[in-house]
This record gives C-alpha cells, sequence and structure tokens, in this order.
C-alpha cells in the first residue's frame, strides 16, 4: 500500500479537500453578457471530474467597470447567482470543492483578449455600455506597453464603492455556494496596482508609505472576512515580488501576509510579476517550478499556508515540493489543458492506493477495470508502448 502527501485531504476551516491539487483559475474569454455558458460548465466539470481536489472559477469580476475583457464574467447582480450555482453543482457532483476567485482589473479593465493581440479595445457600437467601462486605478499610469490611454485615478469614493462592491460580491459567491474564495491581488489588476509603487503614486491616505499602500487590500480583506462565513476558508492571491527596480518586494509581502492572516485570510496563492514585464531576471526563461521559491519562502517566514504555481508538470516533482515542505497545495494550470485527468495520471505514476478511484464518476470504474484486466497495458500518457 502506497500513500503520498499529493493525494492526502487536507482541512482548512470546516472544508476538506480530497487531495492537494488545485486547478488554478484560468480566464476562458467566452462569457456571454457576462454570464457563463455551456463551455464553463464543460471546463470546470472535466478539471473536477479528473480529480483536482479544489478547482477555481476563473477571475470573476465584482463591477462592470472591473471586466478585462468582453468575455469576463461578472458577479455584481443577484441576477448572476443562478448561472454560477449550475457551476457550483457540476463541480461539486464530481467530489470537487468550487473555488471562485473574484477580482477588478483595474487600469487593466477594456482590453483585447490574449489571444487576439492584448491591447486597448476601441469604442464600439457592439459595446452598448461603453461610457460604463471606466478604466480607473490608483494613479492616473498607463500599462506600458500595451498601447492603452491612460487610467482615470480613482477617487476616495470609487475606493469605497469598489470595497463595498467586493462585499457584495463574496455575499452572491457564499449564495451560490462556492466554498473557497480566492481575492486576486496579483498579476498588475487593481489591487496588486495600490501595493505597487511602481503603479500608486498617490499622495493621500491610499498611496506613498508601505502602510497606506496596503490600505486598500486590508480594507477589502477585512470586509470579505465579514460576509464570507467563518467556516468556509479565504485566499489572496498575490504577486510575491514585481522583479522590478523599486517595486513591491518579498519582504514587502511577508509584512502584508502577517497583516491579511491576522484579518482572517487562510492561504496565500502565491505567483509574481505583471506590474513591469516579467519578474524573471533579464534573459532568464521560465523553468519546472519557477515559482516555487516565493511559496516556499512566504510559508516559512509567516507561518501562512500557500499554494504553489508555475510550470508544475510532473507528478514526482509536485510530490517532492509539497515533501519539502514548500506548500500546502500545488496549483496547476496549463498543464490541465493538456491533460485534465492529470490527477488520475499522477496517482498511477505515483503508485498511490487511490488509482483510477481518484476520478468519482464511474469513469474511474471502467479505467480500473480495464487496468486489471489487461495488467500489461500502457496508458498513453506512460509513454509508446512497443505493438
Amino acid at each position: 500500500m502506497t500513500s503520498t502527501l499529493l493525494f492526502s485531504p487536507w482541512r482548512l476551516r470546516d472544508v476538506e479537500f480530497r487531495n492537494r491539487i488545485m486547478a488554478a483559475p484560468m480566464w476562458q474569454y467566452a462569457g456571454r453578457n457576462w454570464r457563463p455558458t455551456d463551455w464553463h460548465l464543460m471546463n470546470l466539470g472535466r478539471m473536477a471530474d479528473g480529480g483536482c481536489g479544489l478547482v477555481f472559477q476563473e477571475g470573476t469580476t465584482v463591477e462592470r467597470r472591473g471586466c478585462g475583457t468582453v468575455g469576463d464574467l461578472g458577479i455584481w447582480d443577484d441576477e448572476a447567482v443562478p448561472h454560477m450555482r449550475r457551476l457550483v453543482e457540476m463541480m461539486e457532483s464530481c467530489g470537487a470543492v468550487p473555488g471562485i476567485q473574484l477580482m477588478h482589473a483595474g487600469r487593466k479593465a477594456r482590453q483585447l483578449p490574449p489571444d487576439a493581440g492584448r491591447g486597448a479595445l476601441q469604442r464600439s457600437d457592439d459595446i452598448p455600455d461603453w461610457d460604463a467601462w471606466d478604466v480607473i486605478a490608483p494613479s492616473a499610469i498607463p500599462l506600458a506597453g500595451e498601447g492603452a490611454a491612460p487610467p482615470r485615478e480613482m477617487t476616495v469614493a470609487d475606493i469605497r464603492a469598489v470595497i463595498d462592491a467586493f462585499v457584495a460580491a463574496t455575499r452572491r459567491a457564499d449564495a451560490a455556494g462556492y466554498q473557497v474564495l480566492d481575492l486576486h491581488a496579483a498579476h498588475g489588476y487593481l489591487l496588486h496596482s495600490f501595493l505597487s509603487p511602481l503603479a500608486n503614486q498617490r499622495g493621500d491616505a491610499w498611496g506613498g508609505s508601505l502602510e497606506n499602500r496596503m490600505r486598500f487590500v486590508l480594507e477589502t480583506v477585512e470586509g470579505i472576512r465579514s460576509a464570507w462565513p467563518a467556516g468556509k476558508p479565504l485566499f489572496v492571491r498575490m504577486s510575491c515580488i514585481d522583479g522590478a527596480p523599486g517595486g513591491w518586494t518579498l519582504e514587502d509581502s511577508f509584512t502584508l501576509v502577517r497583516r491579511m492572516h491576522a484579518l482572517g485570510v487562510d492561504l496565500i496563492d502565491c505567483s509574481a510579476g505583471g506590474i513591469a514585464g516579467s519578474p524573471l531576471p533579464a534573459g532568464q526563461r521560465a523553468s519546472y517550478g519557477y515559482q516555487v521559491d516565493l511559496a516556499a519562502a512566504v510559508r516559512r517566514e509567516t507561518g501562512v499556508p500557500t499554494s504553489a504555481v508555475g510550470l508544475i508538470v510532473h507528478a514526482h516533482h509536485a510530490e517532492r515540493i509539497l515533501q519539502e515542505g514548500a506548500c500546502d497545495l500545488v496549483a496547476l494550470a496549463r498543464e490541465l489543458i493538456h491533460n485534465p485527468n492529470w490527477p488520475i495520471d499522477a496517482a498511477i505514476k505515483l503508485g498511490d492506493d487511490q488509482g483510477y478511484r481518484v476520478m468519482k464518476s464511474r469513469g474511474g470504474f471502467w479505467l480500473e477495470r480495464r487496468a486489471t484486466t489487461v495488467p500489461e497495458l500502457q496508458a498513453s500518457t506512460m509513454g509508446d508502448a512497443p505493438l
């Protein structure tokens, strides 16, 4: 009998995850009128059925002007709740814990999707509420290299309205049945832009010192935690470093994480960059687990649980990361696009007892039966077998 850490259950507050595999939030750019479609149902369902313990819905915007593209999902009105509940019910039926990421695009709003080249959208009659799609940020500093016009610097009234929007969206997420909430404070979106001195050059109580730059995130966290049930975990996705001179640092992250943890944040979803290009040193390319060290550092220095992301591709690597204490959850994204059944594949490769039973549906029964009936058969993800 073999038991791995990757496939061990883990509990946060009142929520138990069947394993340590987290499907990270991945934008689909496929929303219609800010609502999910059958595509979202299929996409989230296949990762849940494939065996992930926690499956996150893509970043979902808390107000209309917070949308990044025309294909974003929004949860700024009560009519969104039944549409979201349908996704929750699908994920839960497959044995996964359903999570939602809440976000506001800030100065990355009103953009083309990546596969269309990014850059600013042009005014169009196809977007009837164009004028309501106001691009806001802590300071009127445009995105570098995106061809974007300067955003409007937020007033204090704007700041209060956005915090209120996050709190209202949290209540709707709870009503829809999500069990974990991930607050997006990374990758150059609104909350991250308040943290980074590269994007926040305000001279009031919301900018300048580290304390002031943290204020928006901390007040948002406090509001969300007051509206999110005590038994449900709260994550925060952070860019732990900007990776550019004069930007947000890892030491800044340690300070913020300790403050957020005191307010009820349970786990830090560790990433990097998004304000000023790549966080990697010049000339260095991303490699396997290239951001795991950030998760390890945050966990070590603050004692707060973390998830690690960044080219975690192979089963034995994922298991080693956990065994070494770098994180508590391993987050996969594009590898799950490549293979939505990655957890099943990982269990077989690691020789974990659960094997095909990682899949809770009848599919696991048939795969296990095939492996028992034809023991010499080698699955396609195990390499090519001689014929």
